[in-house]
């Protein structure tokens, strides 16, 4: 895992010589991706400034950083990733940066599900975020990493902490009671991307998806065979896709089986501002109400 220095952070901000006031001169910390970036900023409050080095709407897995990216990471006084291979392009990306510029791996301290496809079988899901539970242990990392960082402003860091994690256990409620209203047997959750396994642990849910990862996307004939024949079998109404990549396959899964695309799914990247997921816990509520649409539809379009 990626470890955090801090000694460096400390000796080039400056500790304490940011006023409040003067927001444009808050340190600026650079999240990977912006599921991360609004963690971070929620925890980080008035006191740093969090800027996505990736945009919305993006692919994480197979981004190729820019000589811009690096202009933008060489001002930060922290990057915070994710780890587990989400980033898989971030050591090389590391390595043209500064050695003085500390990281932080937000899945620090948490047990991986691993990926079971063949093709990428004991590599570890990186979609941890995606449990309200373990999004509680992002927080922790951050709080700490903040606070090392600025310990003057430590109270207010675990302070925010303290009021997302609220937010984030009643996120966890209303989705257990959202997943309580499908019957058994349609607690199944057709995707292209295998984005979901932490969230289907939690909450009871089975999955089943085109590709492990957006890393390796490619549909092979048995897959997409064998999740035609699952929503056949299931007699599934709806099927569903992610923001980030190309939904043809699973309209081919649509199409076969008279299941609907019922509509997208927002997990790697939030939407813009004015979208319907501009926050994790939004995009966590969009997504639950989604699915459960979907899912509670009674009838199936003829299948071509």
């Amino acid at each position: 895992m990626v470890t955090v220095t801090f000694m460096a952070l400390m000796g080039c901000t400056g500790a304490g010589r940011f006023s409040e006031q003067d927001t444009a001169a808050r340190p600026k910390v650079l999240a990977s991706f912006t599921i991360l970036a609004d963690l971070a900023q929620a925890v980080a409050g008035d006191h740093l400034e969090v800027v996505s080095l990736i945009k919305p709407g993006a692919e994480v897995h197979g981004y190729e950083p820019t000589p811009s990216d690096l202009r933008q990471a060489s001002d930060a006084v922290l990057i915070v990733d994710n780890g587990f291979n989400m980033e898989s392009w971030r050591e090389r990306f590391y390595t043209d940066l500064p050695d003085r510029i500390p990281r932080v791996t937000l899945t620090e301290g948490i047990e991986p599900l691993s990926i079971s496809d063949a093709a990428v079988a004991g590599r570890p899901n990186p979609h941890a975020w995606m449990s309200p539970r373990l999004a509680m242990a992002y927080v922790e990392n951050l709080r700490q990493a903040f606070t090392k960082a600025a310990p003057e402003h430590g109270e207010a860091f675990a302070a925010n902490a303290a009021a997302y994690n609220r937010q984030l256990l009643q996120l966890d409620e209303e989705l257990r009671q959202a997943v309580a209203r499908l019957p058994e047997e349609r607690r199944l959750l057709v995707t292209c991307e295998g984005a979901f396994s932490y969230l289907a642990r939690d909450y009871g849910l089975e999955e089943a998806y085109l590709w492990p990862v957006n890393g390796d996307s490619q549909v092979t004939a048995k897959r997409l065979a064998g999740v035609i024949r699952l929503v056949e079998e299931r007699q599934l109404p709806a099927v569903f896709c992610e923001s980030t990549v190309n939904s043809a396959p699973q309209e081919e899964v649509a199409a076969a089986t008279g299941a609907r695309l019922a509509g997208v799914f927002y997990v790697d990247s939030l939407s813009g501002p004015q979208g319907p997921a501009p926050t994790l816990l939004e995009l966590q509520r969009h997504n639950i109400r989604t699915l459960t649409a979907g899912l509670l539809q009674e009838d199936r379009q003829a299948a071509f």
